[in-house]
């Protein structure tokens, strides 16, 4: 337990320090300026992160089979349990659209990093997981946002459908399911752009969060932290344990359920116009808590399953 502790504290510690950076330099660069780097990370950035996650491992069709019915239950879980932080949280509904999302995305980078601490590990699987989970969770976020921010239904169905993160995801599945091999030539740029998307994402958090209010959980980011980092893992434990499911699949399942949320959140959230600081401050909430939870979440994966 504490090996497994420290491993997991040290994987979030690269990323505390660029959440840190951003805190000491915002006022280096204008409002403007930084809402900029949060419209390049939407566009081009984080689209090429995604697809190069993505396409960059094979699919296997069979796994998708057994994975997706999961996933989805996951992360419908978190739209739901989510919900019930409505009555405490902002008027706009397209501010707590921003903050929902809080409830079922995930950190990719970490869950990679995490699985790796299972003596069973198959970051294949993980793989899978991440490949299937994108794009539902970007259907579920671009849709509430789009909804906020009173597009109406066809307005909403385009800003999906062309939606760069959803057309981003799919593409780099539909790769990975064909096994091709992207060329080289065009693969390289695309590396090269997704090396960007973090650290460009994790610095903006620091720049916009409010470290004042980062400590201090009220009822509605205590109901969005506690369906992230508790409700999901606790109804995968469950219904693992009730249906007699072992193995790597359930592990990698565990530790996708238990992951706090990724700064794709915040880059998405501020490509609509919701609150940014509400965003950037659920995102640092759940990572820092995440160094207590998920750790005892992975102990519990690898003692049980």
């Amino acid at each position: 337990m504490g090996f497994v502790f420290l491993t997991i504290l040290l994987g979030l510690i690269p990323s505390f320090l660029m959440v840190a950076l951003g805190g000491l330099v915002r006022n280096r660069l204008s409002v403007n300026a930084w809402q900029g780097l949060d419209k390049l990370n939407f566009e081009i950035l984080f689209p090429a992160l995604l697809f190069v996650a993505a396409s960059s491992r094979q699919i296997e069709l069979s796994a998708v089979g057994t994975i997706a019915p999961a996933v989805c239950a996951i992360l419908i879980c978190g739209l739901a349990f989510g919900y019930l932080a409505r009555r405490f949280g902002p008027d706009s509904f397209l501010d707590f659209a921003g903050a929902w999302q809080i409830s079922w995305r995930f950190n990719s980078a970490l869950g990679f990093a995490a699985v790796e601490t299972l003596s069973y590990a198959d970051p294949a699987l993980m793989a899978v997981v991440i490949g299937l989970a994108v794009p539902v969770a970007n259907v579920f976020a671009v849709s509430a946002l789009s909804r906020g921010g009173s597009l109406g239904l066809w307005g909403t169905i385009r800003k999906v459908a062309m939606n760069p993160f959803l057309l981003a995801s799919l593409s780099g599945v539909m790769v990975g399911l064909s096994g091709s091999k992207v060329p080289d030539p065009i693969m390289a740029p695309l590396s090269m752009l997704a090396q960007a998307a973090i650290p460009i994402a994790l610095i903006s958090i620091g720049a916009t969060m409010n470290w004042h209010a980062l400590a201090r959980l009220n009822r509605f980011s205590a109901t969005i932290c506690a369906t992230k980092l508790l409700v999901l893992p606790v109804s995968v434990v469950s219904a693992a344990l009730v249906m007699g499911w072992s193995g790597p699949v359930v592990g990698a399942l565990v530790v996708f359920a238990a992951l706090p949320t990724a700064s794709a959140a915040h880059v998405l959230a501020a490509g609509f116009g919701a609150d940014r600081e509400l965003v950037a401050t659920l995102i640092a909430q759940t990572t820092l808590l995440s160094a207590v939870t998920l750790p005892v979440w992975i102990s519990l994966a690898e003692l049980l399953f």
